[in-house]
């Protein structure tokens, strides 16, 4: 059995992506992975049976590679967003989303960014363009998070920890969006 994967993270708002990038590297954060379209699928069956226990199953697509995903509930009473996290590549996306379907389970929201990641010490920093504003995610240790929201301009006063559905359902009227799903506007 493989081990269990705690995350942490943060999110924090930004004006613009270039503000956000300024930030980061004033840190000294080094390039991780260049900007890229992510293309999520969260998956649960009719009964919502995941998302009644608060877990998510989700399908990443980017760059021509994919990742299936599993997050437990959120834990209580933490400064950041911890939870369970089970992640691998898979060959094909596509394929797995068929064979999951066809297990009775069904994409029920998709959304997009793009996505930039920088190194700094324990943390990855990501600069998350979407289409309800620009977020910085802190992924890494509570402490490391804190040392690298500080860095960048910001305290646990400012820490999201919504998923970015909730983010969507909160801000889509204020960007004029409608529709179940948080994707861009087809060109």
């Amino acid at each position: 059995m493989a081990p269990t994967t705690i995350e942490r993270e943060v999110k924090l708002v930004f004006a613009s992506a270039d503000d956000a990038r300024a930030a980061i590297l004033a840190t000294g954060a080094s390039p991780l992975h260049g900007r890229r379209l992510q293309e999520d699928c969260l998956l649960d069956d009719e009964n919502e049976t995941l998302r009644r226990r608060r877990c998510v199953l989700r399908i990443r697509a980017e760059a021509g590679k994919s990742r299936v995903t599993y997050k437990g509930p959120v834990q209580p009473a933490a400064a950041v967003k911890t939870r369970e996290e089970l992640e691998t590549v898979v060959g094909d996306g596509t394929v797995l989303q068929q064979v999951l379907e066809e297990l009775g389970l069904h994409v029920w929201f998709r959304y997009q960014k793009y996505r930039e990641e920088f190194a700094l010490e324990d943390v990855v920093l990501a600069v998350d363009e979407t289409p309800v504003g620009v977020f910085v995610e802190i992924e890494g240790s509570e402490a490391g998070i804190s040392a690298a929201a500080q860095a960048i301009g910001h305290g646990p006063e400012d820490y999201l920890l919504d998923s970015y559905r909730a983010l969507y359902l909160k801000r889509r009227e204020s960007f004029g969006l409608e529709g179940p799903d948080m994707l861009f506007d087809e060109p």
